[in-house]
C-alpha cells in the first residue's frame, strides 16, 4: 500500500475526472451530412465545380483587374491648363510659392477648383524642380494618377451582358499615345466595347492619350494583356472573330461579312504592320482600298475606317 501511495504522490496536481467530456464525446452528433456537403469528399468537389460552371463568367467591371499604369506628371502652364480643360484625371495640382499669377495660372486654378477632387498644394521651386527632374515646369505641375486597366475578358463580357456582339479594337505595336487616344475616340463613336493593348512595347493611357480621346476615355474601357496573342486566342474560343488589318490582306474591308458579328479588329503599327504571331492568329486579314496611292494609314484613321464598316453592317 505504501508503494502504491508513493506512485500516486509522484503525480503533479489534483486528480480530477474528465468533467463529462468523455461521456459527451460518445453522444451522437446528428445525422451524417450527404457526401456533397462533406468537405474534401469527391462528390463535394464535383458539386463545387458544377456550381462554378453554372455561375458562368466572372462579373465584368470596367476597371481595376487588368492592373495599373504608372503615375505621370504634366508640367508647364499651357499643358497643365489643357489637361485640366480636356478632363485628364488628376489627383494634385502643385503650385509654386510666390508664382507670377498670370491669366493661365488663374484659369488652371479655377478649372481645378471647379472639377473638385483635385488637391491644391503649394511648394517651393526647388521641390518642383526635384519632382520634375529639372523640367521647365513654369510653376505648375499636375499629378495624373495611374490608369486602372480593364481585364481583356471584361471587354467581351460587357458586350454579352448588354446583349450585343463584341466590337473591340486591339493594337499591336502602336507606341504613340495619341494614336491610342484616337482609337479610343473612334471606338466610342462607333459603339465599340473597348480597346486592347499589350502590356509591353506599346502605348498606354497617358495624359496625351486622354487628351486625344477628347473625353471618351472616361466611358470606353482600355484593357491590357500580358500576351496579346494569347488574349486573341481566348477571344476566338469565346466565338469572337479576329480580323487583322494588312496592306496585303486577302479580303477588302467592304466585303468581309464577319465584321457584322462578334469581332476584334487588330491594327498594327504604321511602319511594321502586324507582328508575325499576331498575324498568324487572325482569322481574316483585310485591306483598306486606297486609290489615292498612300502606302498606309495611321492606327487611328485605319481603325476608324473599319469600325465604320462594322457599325454600318450592324445598323
Amino acid at each position: 500500500m505504501a508503494a502504491n501511495n508513493r506512485r500516486m504522490s509522484g503525480k503533479k496536481g489534483a486528480q480530477v475526472g474528465s468533467g463529462g467530456n468523455r461521456r459527451r464525446g460518445l453522444e451522437g452528433k446528428g445525422p451524417t451530412p450527404p457526401a456533397e456537403a462533406r468537405k474534401g469528399h469527391v462528390k463535394n468537389r464535383i458539386a463545387n465545380a458544377k456550381a462554378k460552371k453554372a455561375a458562368g463568367r466572372r462579373p465584368a467591371t470596367l476597371k481595376g483587374r487588368g492592373g495599373k499604369g504608372t503615375s505621370e506628371m504634366v508640367v508647364g502652364r499651357n499643358p497643365v491648363f489643357e489637361a485640366l480643360r480636356d478632363g485628364v484625371p488628376a489627383s494634385t495640382l502643385y503650385v509654386q510659392q510666390f508664382i507670377d499669377n498670370d491669366e493661365r495660372v488663374r484659369e488652371a486654378l479655377q478649372l481645378a477648383a471647379e472639377r473638385g477632387g483635385i488637391h491644391l498644394m503649394e511648394a517651393p521651386r526647388p521641390e518642383l524642380d526635384r519632382m520634375t527632374n529639372g523640367l521647365n515646369h513654369q510653376g505648375l505641375v499636375l499629378q495624373v494618377p495611374p490608369y486602372e486597366y480593364a481585364h481583356p475578358e471584361d471587354l467581351v463580357a460587357n458586350a454579352f451582358d448588354e446583349g450585343s456582339d463584341p466590337l473591340i479594337v486591339a493594337l499591336d505595336g502602336v507606341t504613340d499615345p495619341r494614336n491610342l487616344g484616337a482609337v479610343v475616340r473612334s471606338v466610342c463613336a462607333f459603339g465599340g466595347h473597348g480597346v486592347l493593348v499589350p502590356e509591353r512595347r506599346a502605348a498606354g493611357m497617358t495624359a496625351g492619350a486622354w487628351k486625344t480621346s477628347a473625353g471618351t476615355a472616361a466611358r470606353t474601357p482600355v484593357a491590357r494583356a500580358t500576351n496579346l496573342t494569347r488574349a486573341l486566342e481566348q477571344y476566338k474560343k469565346a466565338g469572337v472573330a479576329v480580323v487583322g488589318l494588312a496592306a496585303d490582306g486577302e479580303h477588302e474591308v467592304g466585303d468581309l461579312e464577319a465584321l457584322g458579328g462578334p469581332v476584334v479588329i487588330v491594327v498594327g503599327s504604321e511602319g511594321k504592320g502586324l507582328s508575325r504571331l499576331v498575324g498568324e492568329t487572325c482569322d481574316y486579314r483585310v485591306r483598306i482600298p486606297m486609290p489615292g496611292g498612300a502606302e498606309s494609314l495611321n492606327a487611328g484613321v485605319a481603325a476608324g475606317v473599319v469600325l465604320y464598316e462594322a457599325a454600318r453592317r450592324r445598323a
